[in-house]
């Protein structure tokens, strides 16, 4: 049987959730160079890099590559499939994006709000600074607004600096809360947690720097302020529902609690399994599932997160749903942090996503290309140009295969017109 039937059985037993296959060489790819995937991906599982893998890719909105390898528990042999469930951690931050963003469009927020109009915690936000005596905290010198949000310019990190540790862990952030970004073993609503983490100093003044921190977490609070929902519901009727993913959520069902692959940690090199609770498998089957992470929350499938990406590459619409406007999406994928994100101008941030601004400048990505990854080492890009989805998904804390970063230069290889 060939691979392109193989492909088409395998969607059709994927259902709604799936998008259709087509033969490789009808999308421009060389079906021997796409086979070197395969191959490439093997070696991974073979040298005891990675446990399994699942690499999905969209031309034109039409599966040309997808393919499960390896192992989703090493230790039971349960293979991988590419229905597999995987933890996607930073992934969340473009479906909250979206969120945000629909509610924008329904004028129940501005790009330019101070948070602390819906936060009032943040109505006084303090900056540390080092000295030689230690640290030094002073009033913010502007108020934090829902761009800086979007774009990680509002100074705020993950509360893991040696100065600032001590303060968050106090306040069950920082390095308390797994890896810092992690919140799913909290029994306590997401809102509750960003008021107090409101009363914390940050790292940089609003609108001076590029800070990677609980930015899109306290988006997540803004956005239960702003519609009066909590964001597991709004995620559900804006994003995943309209968008029939039907495997994504902030904690997996219990009926489905098979198929999430287990967390590996390549630390030394060689994986092994990683512990149970915030730093290893975490707690998004039996958590007190009150906690929703619009930072690093949800759980996800290769095939439900390339609906999500396909729907921004057509400018905000999928299989006739309009879930953002074109100019929305523009947004955000084009750079709105200037030269913050990057000195070189290389590279930019828009509103969730880090994009390519020169060719070369990450990979073979065209320019305007945008994706970013998750800490359990999942990873995607969009290539507007080429009209590319690729997404890839892996769970290893912490991951030092180089898989993920090589796997689009699998894919571009093997595109030839």
């Amino acid at each position: 049987m060939d691979r392109a039937r193989i492909l088409a059985l395998a969607m059709l037993a994927f259902g709604p959730t799936s998008l259709p296959a087509q033969q490789p060489a009808r999308t421009g790819f060389a079906a021997d160079r796409l086979a070197r995937i395969d191959r490439f991906m093997q070696q991974y599982v073979d040298s005891g890099q990675i446990a399994g893998a699942v690499g999905l890719v969209l031309r034109n909105g039409k599966v040309v590559y997808r393919h499960a390898v390896g192992w989703s528990d090493l230790e039971s042999r349960r293979p991988m499939t590419e229905g597999a469930l995987f933890r996607i951690a930073s992934q969340t931050k473009a479906i909250t994006t979206a969120v945000i963003l629909s509610l924008l469009e329904e004028g129940k927020l501005s790009l330019w709000d101070p948070v602390s109009r819906y936060i009032p915690a943040f109505a006084n936000t303090t900056v540390m600074t080092r000295s030689d005596t230690g640290r030094v905290i002073k009033p913010a010198g502007r108020p934090i607004t829902i761009s800086q949000l979007l774009t990680h310019t509002s100074g705020i990190s993950y509360g893991t600096d040696s100065l600032l540790a001590p303060l968050y862990a106090a306040k069950g952030l920082g390095p308390s809360a797994g890896w810092g970004w992690y919140t799913a073993d909290k029994d306590e609503p997401i809102c509750t947690t960003i008021e107090r983490l409101g009363t914390l100093p940050f790292v940089a003044q609003p609108g001076e720097r590029w800070v990677y921190g609980y930015n899109t977490d306290i988006l997540g609070c803004v956005a239960e302020r702003a519609s009066g929902m909590p964001l597991d519901e709004l995620v559900r009727t804006r994003i995943t529902g309209p968008l029939k993913m039907r495997d994504t959520y902030f904690f997996v069902p219990p009926a489905a609690a098979q198929r999430l692959v287990t967390v590996y940690a390549s630390d030394s090199g060689r994986i092994h399994r990683a512990p149970d609770g915030p730093r290893g498998q975490g707690n998004y089957v039996t958590g007190p599932r009150r906690s929703f992470s619009g930072g690093a929350g949800l759980v996800s499938t290769a095939g439900d997160y390339a609906r999500f990406l396909q729907m921004l590459l057509n400018g905000g619409e999928l299989d006739g749903v309009r879930i953002l406007a074109p100019h929305t999406v523009d947004l955000m994928t084009h750079n709105q942090s200037g030269r913050l994100f990057d000195s070189t101008g290389a590279n930019g941030f828009g509103y969730g996503f880090g994009i390519a601004e020169r060719y070369g400048a990450n990979g073979m990505g065209s320019v305007g290309t945008f994706g970013w990854g998750g800490a359990y080492g999942s990873a995607y890009d969009v290539d507007p140009v080429e009209h590319l989805v690729i997404v890839f998904m892996i769970n290893q804390l912490p991951n030092r295969s180089e898989i993920a970063a090589k796997f689009p230069t699998l894919v571009y290889q093997a595109l030839v017109r």
